[in-house]
């Protein structure tokens, strides 16, 4: 409150108010001397505003805060008191699991986290690490590039070095099949988005597989691990035709960096060292491409002297992210592939490739490692604005990922051998608005556009429950009858030769009814069902 003082004569000689500095000179200040034995006839207001009354100062920057979001914990990775490098991170897909995170090292461990532990501000990252630590376990005698987790989070695949996939049972940490084939180091991989028994990969030796994990071999190796061979798959997919004119120098130029499963259900995109293509396939007829994009359509030059690091999508399917060896993330519109990205983003320094990027589930963001040791957030719709950037890795930050049950939560690590989770301090809400809606889906065709703005976009699971219904429940196209592997001729020793296409044996006299109850129907489905990315989108928006 103001206190205003006056004298008989009604002029003004005290004025009391709390200044906003603390530290002001006691010393008054002459003008304001001579403001203060002013008559009464001068207008209070004008003193007032002279000393500045109303001045608001700055909101101090809180402990903890960086850009608008918050690190919430960092471990570190160490094995026998040893440092070690991790190379992968995934959440756990569901929401009863969402908390724990897998982290996957050069050494060939697993380990899991749990990513809501509270640490004590005095604690050493190494503490951290053994208060948050549920287990951990050599998956391999090699590094381990990718993680996987599949059947309700029970179970996960690991891609080493050593040129195989394993399959884990978590709780028991036992070996429950070896996915061998490749003849270099498998680099990425992922199940298909309603059927987990089928994995696709892709290795340093430029192929992409195919696999059933319920076709399993009756052979074992040393150890007694159950084989599961390759169904199909594609040799030399990312070679470009000037590496095909010179001789063959590296490895890494036809290494395939990443794949994805799309949500058609059919479709299958993969990237390479070679180059910045992103070519899509038909897992129905695997003998050439169905199409391609690029950062620059219209130019065969400039893509070829950018690889690509990793690839990913939002839970919609409708956008695909690609990282660039040209230090930039590009993302497209899977329905307008031939018009090349929507948009890029830029900021971070990708000089290698296992720096990562990654679309947030609800495509609200884009994270990014670097190789200066940051990451780098920017908001998907407005690529212009820079973006946040998270300080505290000392080390070039590699695989980042986003927690699909927990949004705005992300993890990121680096080769300071530590392993950081962050929060997004506002809050968005799960449930996206019409606006949100319609900047998505603005490219689309008129007719797919009222169908998705209808609908209000995706559907979530309303309780936990109902995120563990089994795959056959939501897609009674699926059964627990392996798919028919195509007949190979194994003489000559050549047991794993890739075959050109992925021809899946089926018979002619076969009825609709028995095409929907197979399993092959995953990846060959009948002429009524959804056939391309498009008929996905339109198909999915009228059942939601």
């Amino acid at each position: 409150m103001v206190a205003i003082h006056m004298n008989s004569q009604c002029q003004i000689y005290s004025l009391h108010f709390p200044l906003p500095n603390s530290n002001q000179n006691p010393n008054p200040n002459p003008l304001l001397s001579m403001l203060m034995d002013t008559p009464s006839s001068h207008s209070l207001f004008t003193h007032v505003a002279s000393r500045e009354l109303f001045r608001v100062r700055k909101r101090p920057r809180m402990d903890g805060f960086v850009s608008g979001f918050t690190e919430t914990g960092v471990v570190a990775l160490q094995h026998h008191a040893e440092d070690s490098i991790p190379l992968s991170i995934s959440f756990c897909k569901t929401s009863k699991f969402a908390h724990i995170l897998a982290v996957s090292d050069e050494d060939g461990y697993v380990s899991l986290f749990n990513s809501r532990r509270k640490f004590s501000e005095t604690a050493s990252f190494e503490e951290n690490a053994e208060e948050a630590k549920i287990c951990d376990w050599v998956s391999h005698q090699n590094a381990v590039f990718d993680l996987c987790w599949i059947k309700g989070d029970t179970q996960i695949l690991t891609a080493s070095g050593d040129q195989t996939i394993k399959l884990w049972d978590v709780q028991e940490r036992k070996c429950l099949g070896v996915l061998t084939g490749h003849t270099g180091s498998v680099k990425s991989m992922c199940s298909h988005p309603t059927n987990s028994d089928i994995i696709i990969s892709g290795s340093r030796d430029g192929s992409f597989r195919i696999w059933d994990l319920r076709c399993k071999s009756t052979a074992r190796s040393r150890r007694g691990e159950v084989n599961i061979c390759s169904m199909g798959g594609v040799k030399g997919a990312h070679i470009s035709s000037r590496a095909k004119r010179t001789r063959r120098t590296k490895t890494a130029s036809m290494s395939i960096t990443s794949v994805l499963c799309l949500k058609d259900q059919v479709s299958i995109a993969t990237a390479g060292a070679v180059d910045s293509v992103v070519k899509f396939w038909d897992t129905r007829n695997l003998k050439s491409i169905v199409t391609q994009t690029c950062p620059c359509p219209q130019s065969t030059e400039k893509q070829s002297l950018h690889g690509i690091s990793s690839l990913s999508q939002d839970d919609s399917g409708l956008l695909l992210s690609a990282s660039c060896m040209d230090n930039r993330v590009y993302l497209y519109d899977t329905l307008q592939l031939e018009k090349g990205p929507l948009q890029s983003f830029s900021g971070g320094r990708i000089e290698s490739f296992f720096v990562k990027a990654a679309i947030s589930p609800d495509a609200s963001n884009l994270v990014c490692g670097s190789s200066d040791g940051n990451a780098y957030v920017w908001k998907v719709d407005k690529p212009q604005d820079d973006p946040t950037i998270l300080k505290s890795h000392d080390g070039e930050v590699t695989a980042v990922n986003w927690c699909s049950s927990e949004i705005g939560k992300l993890a990121t690590c680096s080769d300071d051998s530590t392993v950081r989770t962050w929060k997004k301090n506002n809050y968005v809400s799960r449930t996206q608005c019409a606006s949100a809606i319609r900047r998505r889906v603005m490219a689309m065709p008129s007719i797919e556009c009222k169908m998705l703005l209808n609908n209000n976009g995706k559907k979530y699971p309303k309780t936990a429950e109902d995120a563990f219904i089994s795959d056959d429940a939501h897609h009674p196209i699926t059964s627990p009858t392996p798919i028919t592997p195509p007949k190979r001729n194994i003489s000559g020793g050549d047991t794993n030769q890739v075959s050109s296409g992925f021809d899946l044996i089926e018979s002619s006299e076969k009825t609709p009814e028995s095409a929907l109850k197979s399993p092959s129907s995953v990846l060959n489905p009948p002429s009524s069902l959804k056939r391309t990315i498009r008929d996905y989108f339109l198909a999915s928006s009228r059942t939601l």
